[in-house]
């Protein structure tokens, strides 16, 4: 039962730093060499893409924006620019045409490179055909910009305190509210148990006067 408890325990930690680290933002440096829109059929894995431009049909298949990009160890990665609307995670991204803009005028090659640090949600699957969805794009001044993640910090402080403040709120519920249902219900309990010895006492006693007298 033991292992049943942890294992159920891990799996929840599990999930819950999965959506986190797919939600919150992170920012990569890197040097954007190109960008593209390409028509996307959505298969199976269409519930890691965002929703269509605000104003535009939902269908199977759209247009999307792609950001083509070099790290400063020379690997690959793409990601896509979608606009999150009003839906989730709530970015409320409504400026990919005017981000593609920015990164188209951003591409540089190998011999002059431009360094871009770029702001993004999600993950990259070459299995699963996804891709992280940039949110900014800015320059910076080389490949060894750092950058703190202030806003990752206040998010979990915050969300710290708001589930400190609801245990609070559900142990004062529990100590003024439940305790005393269940003294209560236990007092009563107790009662019926004393009314049913009680009672039973006095059929046994009345059983008992039905017996005859024992003969000398």
């Amino acid at each position: 039962m033991r292992y049943v408890k942890w294992t159920f325990i891990a799996i929840i930690a599990l999930l819950l730093f999965s959506f986190f680290h797919y939600t919150l933002p992170q920012t990569d440096i890197a040097r954007v060499v190109g960008t593209e829109n390409r028509r996307i059929d959505f298969g199976e894995n269409s519930f890691f893409w965002a929703s269509p431009d605000v104003g535009t049909a939902i269908d199977k298949n759209r247009d999307v924006f792609f950001i083509q990009t070099f790290r400063a160890d020379g690997k690959p990665m793409v990601y896509r620019n979608e606009d999150t609307g009003w839906g989730w995670p709530p970015y409320f991204k409504l400026d990919s045409s005017n981000l593609q803009a920015e990164a188209q005028n951003m591409v540089s090659n190998s011999d002059n490179p431009r360094w871009a640090a770029i702001t993004h949600y999600g993950w990259r699957n070459e299995f699963l055909t996804i891709f992280p969805n940039a949110i900014s794009i800015r320059s910076v001044e080389g490949p060894d910009v750092g950058f703190f993640p202030w806003f990752n910090v206040m998010f979990f402080i915050v969300l710290g305190g708001v589930l400190l403040m609801l245990w609070r709120m559900w142990a004062q519920f529990r100590e003024r509210t439940i305790d005393p249902a269940l003294e209560s219900i236990g007092d009563t309990i107790d009662e019926v148990d004393a009314k049913a010895d009680n009672l039973w006492a006095r059929v046994t006693r009345w059983l008992g006067s039905w017996k005859g007298k024992p003969r000398r």
